[in-house]
């Protein structure tokens, strides 16, 4: 672990430049995709990546550069090729960093588990196997994928200011997906995949239940097609926490980033609905919602100790009792606006740099129990597991599908819908919250791949949430 530390800090003592502040950040990641499908084992996706980003600031303006070649040499040639571009941004630049902080800390993070060997290939294509040879034998089930994915990372970030930063971090995604098929129709059923990853080592596993999951997932594929099409119209909506993590992705953390609220991203990913004179007057959602920026959960998957800036990580409130506090906003995009943010400047890799991106973005939990929840709702549906998202450029109204609904009646739960669709806009919708779950309904989730950026960086985000009712919510169904 960290073995090129000692090399990298005593290259990073002897370079030579007349910035007045520079850093080093320093990556190396490595993976494994395994998977298994219908019973026959895939080859694995196996990949390695290694480097440096150097970054200068230079009469208060910043540049970088990046090299593959960590040896003296490189580290001193990118960092001049830092300088050079600081030297031609300087007629243009449009801000004086000279006055912005830097961070001076030295500090450790590592994952839970780290020192825990994870198992070998042999044994995770074994497990992989196993499971899926436990889908049942029915004609109807025409395709499944049990998988299994691994990175890890280390990171090590020094600069002139004093600063000594190393993480090395473990990031586990298990997988299970079942489509059926009946000649007129298909539906498929997951469990994990893009919905579901923690750092750790094989607790993960154990926490995601792969083991005997197969055979459920198998079942309820089943069930969706012989199911009717989810109703029109509207009504109450309990949302089960692996759809309130994309609920929560794009109407809450997306419309936050304040890079974005500034005016960047336009080209790409659109804007905001969110204005810099919203924060401390706008009520974002109802007085259960409360929303934190939260670095401290160590299996979630963007705990982390420090930013890819150096800025120290701790949890804030975002939205309190439904009133908008503070934007996701990183060391620079604070300077630029003179607001506060918080420690979420992330970047993908060694050779891109970063840029405000959500962490962990959580909804606190609230008072009650699923089964409360269910009992307080007269007319409504059960929706769960994202299926299908489209959301306008100013992620204000949005349209999102799920795998998985049943219908509630009276405060029942009663008969499985497939197709289960609904849409809203973003600040009505959460201005409709109208129960919040307790810590029983409360799920450590995440993203392996949110995008953003030119070039494009994708990125491990973390969400959080309990299940959630949301009151009179248009939910339509395949045929709408």
């Amino acid at each position: 672990m960290f073995d090129h530390h000692a090399t990298l800090k005593k290259h990073f003592s002897a370079l030579r430049t007349t910035a007045d502040f520079f850093s080093l950040r320093y990556v190396r990641e490595s993976g494994q995709y395994l998977s298994v499908r219908k019973n026959v084992a895939e080859p694995p996706h196996l990949n390695h990546d290694e480097g440096v980003m150097l970054t200068v600031r230079l009469n208060g303006v910043e540049a970088y550069a990046a090299t593959h070649d960590i040896s003296l040499a490189g580290l001193q040639a990118a960092l001049e090729r830092a300088e050079q571009q600081a030297l031609r941004i300087k007629p243009h630049a449009l801000l004086d960093l000279r006055d912005q902080q830097v961070s001076s800390d030295v500090a450790d993070y590592l994952s839970p588990e780290l020192n825990q060997p994870f198992p070998a290939l042999s044994d995770c294509y074994q497990l992989l196997g196993d499971e899926s040879a436990a889908v049942p034998k029915d004609e109807r089930l025409v395709s499944w994928d049990v998988s299994l994915g691994l990175t890890q990372v280390e990171q090590i970030y020094l600069n002139s200011a004093g600063a000594e930063l190393r993480q090395a971090q473990r990031f586990v995604f298990p997988g299970v997906s079942v489509t059926a098929y009946d000649s007129t129709d298909s539906q498929t059923r997951t469990l994990g995949g893009t919905n579901f990853g923690q750092q750790g080592g094989y607790d993960v596993i154990r926490r995601f239940g792969l083991v005997g999951a197969a055979p459920r997932v198998a079942d309820e594929a089943l069930q969706l097609l012989l199911a009717p099409n989810t109703p029109q119209g509207p009504r109450d909506l309990l949302l089960m926490p692996d759809q309130m993590i994309l609920q929560i992705h794009e109407s809450i953390g997306h419309p936050l980033e304040l890079d974005r609220i500034l005016g960047d991203e336009r080209n790409y990913a659109g804007t905001s609905f969110v204005k810099a004179s919203d924060f401390g007057h706008l009520q974002y959602g109802s007085r259960l919602l409360n929303v934190t920026f939260d670095p401290n959960i160590p299996e979630q998957l963007a705990s982390y100790s420090h930013d890819d800036d150096g800025s120290a990580a701790s949890k804030q409130f975002l939205i309190r009792e439904g009133l908008l506090l503070k934007p996701l906003g990183g060391a620079l995009s604070q300077f630029r606006a003179g607001m506060g943010g918080v420690a979420n400047s992330r970047a993908s890799s060694w050779n891109r740099p970063p840029i405000d991106r959500m962490a962990n973005l959580n909804i606190e939990a609230g008072d009650q129990s699923l089964a409360q929840m269910i009992g307080g709702i007269e007319s409504g549906i059960l929706m769960s597991t994202n299926r299908s998202w489209s959301i306008d450029d100013a992620r204000n109204k949005f349209q999102f599908g799920c795998e998985w609904g049943q219908l509630i009646e009276n405060g029942e739960l009663k008969g499985v819908v497939k197709n289960p669709n609904y849409r809203a806009i973003s600040a009505q919708f959460w201005r409709n919250l109208s129960a919040v779950g307790d810590a029983s309904t409360f799920q450590v989730l995440g993203t392996p791949n949110c995008g953003k950026g030119e070039p494009n960086q994708v990125i491990r985000v973390g969400h959080a949430s309990p299940a959630c009712v949301f009151s009179n919510v248009d939910v339509f169904g395949g045929d709408a």
